[in-house]
């Protein structure tokens, strides 16, 4: 083939350098947002925190739909654009009205770095299950070759406090040269058993219960629910209670004094030591009712103050090299201040649309949860479907009923007998209600929870109910049934 020139026009979508930030910006939570940011400030000097925060909320009345200067939404993907500067706060909108943000963990307003209790909390948050025995063990009045056996068994147990390893193979791994014997490691068994939390050192649940109850006072409540962990624990977790009783030669009120004892003990004693580290969440907006209606306004500690250093900006401007590495820099702080100004704004925007949508869910709770797409938010505020979903995702919304992450008020929905729909998050708030008032003798089934929807116009499917109950994590009827 004879190569030739061709002339030909087409089009195809850029994204910038702003816009791509712009993007992955608006996808970032708030932990990671800080954690971009403080890579900004290290990198580049023409960026800085802007101090003096004045700690005022900006309202969602202040958000105002436009595009970026030279930037248009490609594909929907950008939000709107930033404020030069940030809009007041509602005059009616006190601080002290809304929740105190001084008492979170990531708040400004942090223990002083010389506090002696922060020392105390976090070795006592680093404290393990087994610096916690091993603690013990060294007070202890032992050998030095029984402490040595303890200690063996301690570093065997998981996190849990279980021992799964028989003693048999765990005889095998002890050195020969010092003469242990099989005995010696039994009683080294028992001397962990006598530790605190009770239950440490058990290799079944069931032994778990038992060393519990042993470490109780004595009494006959205490002796039934012995025996009926040791022999009948199968028939409790069954609900079995005719033949349990006639097993355990007891009545009606002795069983259910000697179950409610059981369920007060702990099945994983050593979780409590297991080390994992609380994760808080700073919310991005907060809800309040402001003359009758529900306003969402953006938490400003969780929004970063940034600025442009103004002396490095004055030098750059006399000189006026464009040249300069500075210059560069200079542009790329402008761009992120702006970027983040707009992230918030998107944020603001979006889930002010979600609060007037879900205004019934503020004003009467979860059964009054209506079913929310995200198109429905996207085609409300002219915003590209995915942008709503990166704005609704680990972002949280602080409201009189608790903290949620904007992905909770969206929910499919169940048709309804009068050709409506009810969101799911209504159904199973409904069912939880059903199941809290049911005759605990006599537990409602799948079957008949969903019959008493369908008599309140709720059409709604056996196995839907089931699928509904288990993600409430509500057992079956069978485990529900009680004395």
């Amino acid at each position: 083939m004879k190569p030739t020139l061709q002339l030909k026009l087409s089009q195809h979508l850029t994204l910038t350098p702003q816009l791509q930030q712009s993007i992955k910006l608006l996808q970032l939570s708030t932990l990671e947002l800080n954690q971009e940011i403080e890579r900004f400030l290290q990198e580049n000097p023409m960026l800085e925190r802007e101090e003096g925060n004045t700690g005022e909320f900006i309202p969602a009345s202040a958000a105002t739909p436009s595009n970026p200067p030279g930037e248009r939404e490609t594909q929907g993907e950008s939000g709107d654009s930033a404020r030069e500067n940030n809009a007041p706060a509602d005059d009616n909108a006190s601080y002290e009205e809304g929740i105190d943000w001084s008492n979170t963990p990531s708040g400004t307003n942090s223990k002083s770095e010389d506090d002696d209790t922060d020392f105390q909390e976090i070795q006592a948050a680093s404290a393990t299950l087994r610096d916690h025995l091993d603690a013990q063990v060294a007070l202890s009045p032992l050998s030095d070759r029984d402490r040595m056996l303890v200690r063996f068994i301690i570093e065997a147990l998981d996190d849990d406090g279980y021992l799964y390893q028989s003693l048999e193979e765990l005889f095998e791994l002890l050195p020969p040269e010092f003469g242990f014997e099989h005995d010696d490691l039994g009683i080294a068994l028992r001397h962990v058993q006598q530790l605190e939390p009770a239950g440490i050192g058990a290799r079944t649940p069931q032994e778990c219960l038992a060393l519990q109850l042993r470490a109780l006072p004595a009494s006959p409540t205490r002796d039934l629910a012995l025996v009926v962990v040791e022999q009948h624990l199968e028939l409790l977790a069954e609900r079995n209670f005719t033949q349990l009783k006639r097993l355990a030669g007891c009545d009606d009120e002795a069983l259910r004094a000697a179950q409610t004892l059981i369920r007060g003990l702990d099945p994983h004693p050593g979780s409590r030591h297991s080390g994992e580290e609380t994760r808080y969440v700073l919310p991005d907006v907060t809800v309040r009712k402001i003359r009758g209606r529900w306003t969402v306004q953006i938490n400003a500690e969780a929004m970063p103050k940034l600025r442009v250093n103004q002396l490095y900006a004055s030098l750059l401007q006399q000189n006026r090299d464009r040249g300069s590495p500075l210059s560069s820099q200079l542009q790329e702080a402008r761009w992120l201040i702006k970027n983040v100004q707009q992230r918030f704004d998107t944020i603001l925007r979006v889930s002010q649309a979600i609060v007037d949508q879900q205004r019934q869910f503020f004003d009467h709770g979860e059964v009054a949860m209506r079913p929310l797409t995200l198109r429905e938010i996207a085609d409300q505020l002219e915003l590209h479907e995915s942008t709503v979903s990166r704005v609704t995702t680990q972002k949280y919304m602080a409201t009189p009923r608790g903290v949620f992450e904007l992905k909770y008020f969206f929910g499919s929905h169940v048709a309804t007998d009068t050709g409506g729909a009810a969101s799911s998050t209504a159904i199973r708030a409904l069912i939880r209600q059903l199941i809290d008032a049911e005759d605990r003798k006599k537990p409602l089934s799948d079957v008949k929870i969903a019959g008493l929807l369908g008599q309140q116009g709720i059409v709604v499917a056996r196995r839907t109910i089931a699928k509904y109950r288990e993600s409430l994590n509500i057992p079956p009827v069978s485990l529900r049934k009680s004395l």
